[in-house]
């Protein structure tokens, strides 16, 4: 994988950071996207190997084109952008707040993802990661394995829509490996019950990097959990 290329939105903390650098260490020229430039800055200095800066605001038209005209050859894209900007239950929710969220968590994924198809397009073995949440599987919302009611319906329902259009990709993409990753609950600022997690990161930075270096032979158009196990849709 030495002369492959790499792409992790939302990569200057968190998971998305976890997941540059594991895949730096694994000899990629990793593009360290972050929409704020100092920030980024440091995080490539932490990442270290071939890790690049690539200034990109995924809920900006004009942030995605300026970053896609600068990478002719992509090989891995991983999808980690994602914001949950409040815990309502939808009757408590308004639509504002799940328009900001879809902004990034769906809108951004589509827009991003399209825009760098046709780098995507010159690589051998194109790899697509979308990062989704296990909350947003409707089979454990449904069986008792969340039980947390209707709260967070603006993140968990727009992981859903993410796991679709994950689907919808691998079925229209011949030749790309197009998958989703559960990566469970980790220490990260996400919100203020995963500031507090025991979970690390870095686990579940692996359970991408996995599906970013799938072979040939590998799945498309499936959920997994960070351990690798089958996910319900």
């Amino acid at each position: 994988m030495n002369n492959s290329t790499a792409l992790v939105t939302g990569a200057n903390k968190g998971i998305g950071k976890e997941i540059a650098r594991q895949l730096a260490d694994q000899g990629l020229t990793v593009l360290v996207g972050s929409r704020d430039a100092e920030r980024g800055k440091r995080a490539v200095e932490e990442i270290g190997g071939d890790s690049r800066l690539l200034v990109l605001d995924v809920t900006d038209e004009a942030s995605i084109a300026a970053a896609a005209a600068q990478v002719d050859t992509l090989d891995v894209l991983v999808n980690n952008a994602g914001v949950m900007v409040d815990g309502d239950k939808p009757v408590d929710a308004d639509v504002a707040s799940f328009r900001r969220t879809y902004e990034t968590n769906v809108f951004g994924v589509l827009a991003v993802t399209n825009a760098f198809l046709p780098a995507l397009r010159r690589s051998a073995h194109p790899r697509i990661v979308n990062i989704s949440s296990g909350t947003g599987s409707l089979a454990w919302s449904t069986d008792g394995q969340f039980p947390y009611g209707g709260t967070g319906a603006a993140y968990r329902s727009s992981k859903t829509a993410l796991n679709a259009l994950t689907v919808f990709y691998a079925q229209s993409l011949a030749g790309f490996k197009v998958n989703a990753l559960a990566p469970g609950l980790r220490r990260t600022d996400l919100n203020e019950r995963a500031a507090t997690a025991d979970g690390d990161p870095a686990e579940a930075a692996a359970g991408a990097v996995r599906l970013a270096l799938l072979p040939d032979d590998g799945p498309t158009g499936e959920f997994v959990s960070w351990d690798g196990s089958p996910a319900p849709w």
